[in-house]
């Protein structure tokens, strides 16, 4: 059977007010076009539909219409909720939809999802977990009764329920995973709302180690392979949606796939979409207003940093975006006031923290254990008293 995994839609978001629904509904028609060219057989989205718990009207109306499109052309889809939509909403129409091959799975269950491929003879076996939150997931395993299990880390029931799931994988079935979880080991961007208030949940790899051929991840937007057991990848969001996003490649992932195969996968690349750029105009505003006038990223949305000696005038703000109406932010940068002020914080740093922060540098992003940062405390501690007695013996 043909599959192709996408997630991550965020149907109805914006961009600093900016809307996005036309790149939304251009990428709604090249799935369904690409559903059609590649023969897709089933669909699996991998959550966060909508960009909130309400979203405007027009973007369910795109989300329906599109999935009534998909149908029309005998493509079967399997929907989960991301922690961005209300799982109620989601799955609110499931009665209706339900018999033409569309399934719509809003809050975690203790069964699998199961779809018959007509033209393949086939069927496939989906562990499907919606974004599974600490409440959800202790009221469905609660069933159980077993206190011990309810204690147990937020990973490790992810990774109980997946393998409950996964129970009812079989040798003559495609057996697949999805769900809508952070996964360690995974690069994030600024347009992730955490999946938690205070930080979001993080699931071992090892928790996805369920027998699945290929496991779907939504949540991340850089579309990337997670290193665990099989595969395991993240189709990233079909639009760029922050500027941590810049000069990504959104794409799909195709798959094709037999009972007890490994999948044969193809990474199919989106043009739908503005692209997200970064600009850096080290030569000031003569620099912006030359790049401006050779077209440069004219269809792109603009993140504009410009070095300056002293701030630009309310008119020469206006001028820079009546050049260019994709400018969306414009971030002046005096270098000698930057680089007086970053001088200024060291001095006020305390010295394990300028420690944590060389080590950070030197090892890449590594937190240097705390037994390491006190072994570099006593030796400053101990610099100190050499000298503090130095200087009374003169």
């Amino acid at each position: 059977m043909r599959i192709l995994h996408t997630g991550d839609w965020h149907l109805g978001r914006t961009l600093e007010g900016r809307s996005r629904f036309r790149e939304q509904e251009m990428f709604m028609d090249e799935l369904v076009q690409l559903s059609s060219d590649q023969q897709v057989d089933m669909i699996l989205m991998a959550g966060d539909v909508y960009d909130s718990v309400n979203p405007p009207a027009a973007a369910e109306a795109l989300f329906y219409d599109t999935v009534a499109r998909l149908n029309d052309q005998g493509c079967q889809l399997v929907v989960i909720a991301g922690n961005h939509d209300q799982p109620e909403r989601i799955s609110a129409v499931s009665p209706l939809v339900s018999q033409r091959g569309i399934t719509l799975v809003g809050l975690p269950s203790s069964r699998s999802v199961t779809v018959d491929i007509a033209r393949s003879g086939e069927r496939a076996v989906i562990a499907a977990l919606p974004y599974p939150s600490e409440s959800r997931l202790s009221e469905l395993l609660a069933e159980d009764g077993d206190e011990r299990e309810l204690r147990l880390a937020y990973s490790a029931k992810v990774g109980k329920l997946m393998r409950q799931l996964a129970g009812e994988f079989r040798a003559d079935t495609v057996n697949l995973a999805m769900s809508h979880i952070y996964v360690l080991g995974g690069v994030e961007s600024d347009s992730e709302r955490p999946i938690q208030v205070g930080g979001a949940y993080t699931v071992d790899p090892s928790a996805l180690d369920v027998g699945a051929q290929y496991t779907a991840l939504g949540h991340l937007h850089r579309p990337q392979l997670v290193k665990g057991s099989g595969l395991i990848r993240y189709s990233g969001s079909p639009l760029a949606y922050s500027f941590s996003e810049a000069g990504q490649a959104k794409s799909v992932m195709l798959l094709d796939v037999a009972p007890g195969s490994i999948p044969v996968t193809e990474e199919l690349h989106l043009s739908s979409g503005r692209p997200l750029v970064r600009w850096s105009c080290r030569g000031g505003l003569e620099e912006a207003h030359r790049w401006l006038e050779e077209g440069r990223d004219s269809h792109a949305f603009i993140d504009l940093e410009i070095s300056l000696t002293e701030a630009m005038s309310m008119s020469e703000i206006q001028a820079l975006r009546k050049a260019h109406e994709g400018i969306v932010h414009i971030r002046p940068i005096y270098p000698g006031r930057d680089e007086e002020q970053a001088v200024a914080a060291r001095a006020q740093m305390p010295v394990h923290e300028l420690f944590r922060k060389f080590y950070q540098r030197q090892s890449g992003g590594a937190e240097p254990e705390e037994e390491l940062v006190d072994l570099f405390m006593s030796l400053v501690a101990d610099e100190e008293a050499a000298v503090h007695k130095e200087e009374e013996e003169l």
